[in-house]
């Protein structure tokens, strides 16, 4: 190699190497993309979603709630649009009647409409989620509770239309940072595992990728951000309207990059808790100290992706275990414990009704490939955190993004340790969910499989 020729390059690379972050030159991959935003706080109160205890509706508002969308499309055509809320969960039906109507407005096939939600636990109820562990509420309660579900409904609907519409050339970028306020909450104590505590040794995810999408000049237009862990930083006593911690990291970072939708992907965070909590300022801090992680992966060089886009949903059956004989359930339908004898009564309904109780359920699992560098697999429910470390471990992890709470949020999805374990998110829970009886120890093998199977496909 000549001199000159050798000094040519050395100054390109110092070049490229002193420009900054999000500036460098990517590779035109022919993406599109567009985002939107729509306020879904209600106009009026509605009960709070999450916690049973709670023994009057909403009052008042501390941040606004939303649904948003991020439209995206590849060099070939193929479009999937990314929605993501402040709420709970998307019931089966809410995302069976939203995906319709994305489908006949907008002719997005069911595979191309990724619906997550953060798990906030100060957002509203939404259809019958969770129903047996409000034992306050009344009929005009739920009379509230119908009437905003529908309102919910078309504003998702209509975000999705916005971001659409909002399509334009892009250059989407991949990397990662870490937070570390989650901590696992399963103690062993004499009586069993139990919940809503601290297990410092216990396993935890503390990955927060991060999905940057950018105009032609540079300028950031899209922020799409996860982290493993409940929104459950505000405890019940707090009666107004919140994101949590990650409606603050949202609105931080819009903050920061004025004209940006950030949008916050739950991960599999279904036994992890955020430590410290118990109060609204506390979600506010560790929501603008996730925030402040996320500014730092964005001011790094990210990876960028070259599609193209290639997308997969489908349900398949989760078995559950043996369920209780009609006896039982006629047994505790007359203890004084309210959740337990709630729930029986509606087996005992189901029984009355179909003559069994069902012994699988419909399972969401939604996998979209970006290209070599990135895929991102959703799971519905409130996915433990064996989950992504066991993907992470089996599949490469810097090319993998799993998320949780997603499509349908049905109850926790535990893992065959969990249930070998018992404790809340193996049997406990099953009750508020209204699930005939805890998933069998065949859950985890028959999930990961699929994931694997999907993958080698979509590559």
């Amino acid at each position: 190699m000549s001199y000159r020729k050798a000094l040519l390059i050395r100054c390109l690379l110092v070049v490229l190497l002193c420009l900054p972050a999000g500036l460098a030159p990517a590779a035109a991959k022919g993406w599109k993309a567009g985002a939107a935003a729509v306020r879904i706080t209600p106009e009026g109160p509605v009960w709070l979603a999450g916690y049973g205890r709670r023994d009057r509706p909403s009052q008042g508002v501390a941040q606004h709630l939303y649904a948003k969308a991020l439209a995206i499309e590849d060099a070939h055509g193929q479009r999937s649009v990314l929605v993501a809320v402040d709420m709970l969960g998307f019931t089966r039906d809410l995302a069976q009647r939203v995906a319709r109507r994305a489908r006949d407005d907008y002719q997005l096939p069911r595979d191309a409409l990724l619906l997550n939600s953060s798990h906030t636990h100060a957002g509203p109820v939404i259809g019958r989620m969770f129903a047996t562990g409000y034992l306050n509420m009344r009929q005009r309660d739920w009379d509230a509770v119908d009437d905003y579900t529908r309102v919910l409904e078309d504003k998702i609907v209509q975000v999705i239309g916005k971001a659409i519409a909002n399509l334009s050339p892009a250059n989407l970028d991949f990397g990662r940072t870490r937070a570390g306020f989650a901590v696992n909450r399963r103690i062993k104590t004499p009586t069993g595992y139990r919940g809503a505590f601290h297990n410092w040794e216990g396993p935890v995810d503390h990955d927060v990728p991060v999905l940057r999408v950018t105009g032609p000049g540079g300028k950031i237009r899209g922020i799409v951000f996860g982290y493993a862990c409940h929104n459950t930083a505000i405890r019940p006593d707090v009666m107004k309207f919140h994101g949590g911690w990650s409606g603050t990291a949202q609105h931080e970072l819009e903050t920061r990059y004025p004209g940006a939708v950030a949008l916050f992907l739950a991960g599999c965070g279904g036994d992890i808790n955020p430590y410290p909590f118990g109060s609204q300022e506390l979600a506010e801090i560790h929501g603008r100290a996730l925030a402040g992680m996320v500014r730092i992966a964005l001011g790094r060089p990210l990876r960028p992706l070259s599609g193209p886009l290639r997308v997969r949903y489908e349900e398949f059956p989760i078995r559950f275990q043996k369920p209780k004989s009609r006896e039982e359930f006629e047994r505790i339908s007359r203890q004084d414990h309210p959740y337990r004898r709630i729930h029986a009564k509606k087996m005992l309904a189901i029984l009355d009704r179909d003559g069994e109780l069902p012994k699988t359920y419909p399972y969401p699992l939604q996998v979209w490939s970006f290209g070599p560098e990135l895929t991102l697999i959703a799971m519905g429910g409130e996915v433990v955190v064996d989950y992504v470390l066991r993907l992470n471990r089996e599949l490469d992890a810097e090319k993998i993004w799993v998320a949780g709470f997603s499509n349908d949020v049905l109850g926790y999805i535990p893992s065959a340790r969990i249930l070998a374990e018992g404790g809340a998110e193996a049997e406990t829970e099953t009750i508020y969910y209204d699930l005939p009886a805890p998933f069998a120890p065949s859950i985890e093998e028959t999930i990961v499989a699929k994931v694997h199977q999907w993958i080698a496909q979509t590559q």
